[in-house]
């Protein structure tokens, strides 16, 4: 059971992480975490390439580490569907967050739905893969027909538990971004 607990609790968070990338009108560093830089030969994450910090609730600021790839920076977060205008100011980039339109929030709101949907699914394969586990000891006289039912009903108590952990989540993100 805390095998699968562990491997739910990790979809859950893988979760968590996904919708943290997501846009909103506040200033969030997390929504960077997705956002690839061409620099010294290879994609690096642009958190590696500078410090990145929160300059009040509607702007972020990047500080280059090396000013050579500031423009490369800066390319990244044009290209990364943001819709973020960075300001390149020496090795500072600023990346003013404009508000929302009610049009962009309620697609982010799918986005989010979707994220939902595809945590759910996998939450959904982790109880199917526990309960075939279950059922194969049994065939293989590990465990009585009563425990196999016993374990089952477990799983499915687990797996209820955290779907609707994705619902509040999910809930929760809603709010806030239709929030304005």
């Amino acid at each position: 059971m805390s095998n699968l607990e562990n491997k739910m609790d990790s979809a859950l968070s893988h979760y968590e992480k996904e919708l943290n990338t997501l846009r909103t009108s506040r200033a969030n560093p997390a929504i960077l975490d997705n956002i690839m830089v061409n620099a010294y030969g290879s994609k690096t994450p642009i958190n590696q390439l500078g410090n990145i910090s929160i300059q009040d609730s509607n702007n972020i600021t990047i500080q280059v580490w090396d000013s050579s790839i500031t423009k490369f920076i800066e390319t990244a977060i044009k290209e990364s569907n943001l819709g973020i205008n960075p300001q390149v100011d020496g090795q500072i980039i600023r990346l003013p967050i404009p508000k929302l339109s009610e049009e962009r929030r309620k697609e982010i709101v799918k986005i989010a739905s979707e994220y939902a949907e595809n945590s759910k699914v996998t939450i959904r394969n982790i109880r199917r893969e526990f309960i075939e586990n279950c059922k194969n000891e049994q065939k293989n006289s590990s465990i009585s027909e009563d425990e196999l039912k016993k374990n089952i009903d477990d799983i499915q108590k687990v797996t209820d538990k955290n779907v609707e952990k994705i619902d509040k989540i999910l809930e929760a993100k809603k709010i806030e971004i239709l929030k304005v």
